[in-house]
């Protein structure tokens, strides 16, 4: 689709896989975007699920498939976002852009480093497709606010970053965890792939490129496959250091704010529950909250739309997305090697910020609503 229209049509888009992501993260920043998309087919093998989707969303069950191969034959599917278990990510979005499709697929791309390779190519064979994987929190309203924080020297000069992660991770009805092939999962490092890809994001968005990687890994949860905890020394392209801990265990934990740590040579800053704090040397603290924001999807599907439509660069590209997953795969292989390793790197430049298209601020026209409470 070109962007010389003022008023182009909303994209026509299908939905490949109808489960809990798409119920629980997708669903909800779609519906407030209906200038922009317009469903027009799904696909699910489990028709119960296909069925759940149509009460919720108000889709058709015409426009129901059982088979993602039949929604991919449609002319009238512009692009297609592929919300299924990661080992399905790469093949399945080939066949949508095999089809002519443009694609918003869900994280990581690719679950060892030759799905992560394989997912990379794809950029080059199709050079006239979208691809976004949906890494919500590089879109972030709270993380961008950070971001452009940082960039204006709020802290002084990063020299270290202090992160720890802990969650209780068994099975529960209704959860992300309940999904079978999360318990024994197809794919390297279990949680710390599918949520640690989330951190890195975080990570490289507000400390820049991972340059080098010391790793340890422990088992210690009997519900879900791969290591339950993962502890990296980071050394940052820019010479800050950090140390990031996550554990993700089977018995239930004490309070834990979860809270990220950014120290520079002036101020200090921390990131917790979507609050964005810096720690001035006097004692006061500068404070901003963020409310109404959704995590980042309705931001993801505006940079996607404006990506087809318009031709606008996107943040949450396939490299952007392997570039997070190869800092998890070298704290693995590290721990398993037993010595410090370089991470790979295949995108240049960091992590850009992203903006509303057309916007001169980092909020203009979005949902969020951001507020300084200094304490």
């Amino acid at each position: 689709m070109g962007g010389t229209t003022t008023a182009p049509r909303p994209l026509r888009l299908g939905i490949i896989g109808t489960g809990l992501a798409v119920e629980k993260l997708h669903w909800p920043a779609l519906r407030q975007l209906t200038d922009r998309y317009t469903i027009v087919a799904f696909a699910n093998h489990a028709r119960p699920k296909a069925e759940a989707f149509a009460a919720y969303s108000g889709a058709s069950l015409d426009a129901f498939h059982r088979d993602y191969r039949d929604l991919l034959r449609r002319d009238d599917v512009d692009a297609v976002l592929v919300s299924l278990p990661i080992a399905l990510n790469e093949p399945v979005t080939r066949a949508c852009l095999e089809a002519g499709k443009h694609v918003i697929c869900e994280k990581p791309a690719g679950g060892n480093r030759e799905q992560a390779a394989d997912f990379l190519a794809l950029a080059e064979q199709f050079p006239d497709r979208r691809v976004l994987v949906a890494e919500n929190w590089f879109y972030r309203d709270d993380l961008r606010l950070a971001r452009s924080l940082l960039d204006d020297g709020a802290i002084g000069r990063l020299h270290l970053l202090s992160w720890r992660v802990a969650s209780h991770l068994i099975p529960r009805e209704g959860t992300f965890s309940s999904t079978p092939w999360r318990w024994q999962p197809q794919y390297r490092g279990g949680p710390h792939l599918d949520a640690g890809v989330h951190h890195v994001a975080q990570i490289r968005l507000l400390c820049g490129d991972v340059q080098r990687v010391h790793g340890e890994t422990q088992y210690a949860n009997a519900t879900h496959g791969g290591p339950s905890d993962l502890a990296m020394t980071l050394r940052f392209a820019g010479e800050a250091i950090g140390s990031y801990a996550a554990v993700y265990a089977d018995i239930p934990l004490p309070p834990d704010e979860n809270a990220m740590r950014l120290y520079g040579d002036q101020a200090v800053m921390t990131l917790v529950n979507r609050d964005v704090r810096v720690h001035r040397p006097d004692g006061t603290v500068e404070a901003w909250t963020a409310a109404g924001g959704d995590g980042g999807y309705y931001n993801e599907f505006l940079d996607f739309y404006d990506a087809v439509v318009h031709d606008a660069p996107l943040v949450g590209t396939i490299a952007q997305s392997v570039q997070n997953g190869l800092v998890i795969f070298a704290g693995l292989d590290s721990a398993e090697g037993l010595r410090v390793l370089e991470v790979e790197r295949v995108v240049p430049g960091g992590v850009p910020l992203w903006r509303p298209r057309g916007a001169s601020g980092l909020f203009d026209g979005l949902p969020v609503k951001v507020e300084r409470v200094d304490e």
